[in-house]
């Protein structure tokens, strides 16, 4: 099955999120298929916290691509699909 998930990216205690489509198989931060956006929980200021392509996600969605939980709220509360 095909998800779209956060794979962990960034420093020790800095964490950023890439937004990715992967197979469910494949390792958290391992092989992806494609990435469609990005996650920064400790943005502060003028910084963006949440970017993703809507075009692509909405391909994905309609594909028959499962979001997992943590990605379905973010694109809830930020990009009001």
């Amino acid at each position: 099955m095909v998800k779209i998930r956060l794979s962990r990216a960034g420093a020790k205690k800095r964490p950023f999120y890439h937004i990715v489509v992967a197979d469910s198989r494949c390792k958290r931060d391992g092989r992806r298929i494609e990435r469609v956006g990005f996650f920064n929980p400790i943005a502060t200021g003028a910084v963006t916290v949440f970017s993703v392509d809507k075009e692509r996600l909405q391909y994905w969605l309609a594909n028959g691509a499962k979001p997992t939980e943590r990605v379905a709220s973010l694109i809830k509360h930020h990009a009001s699909l």
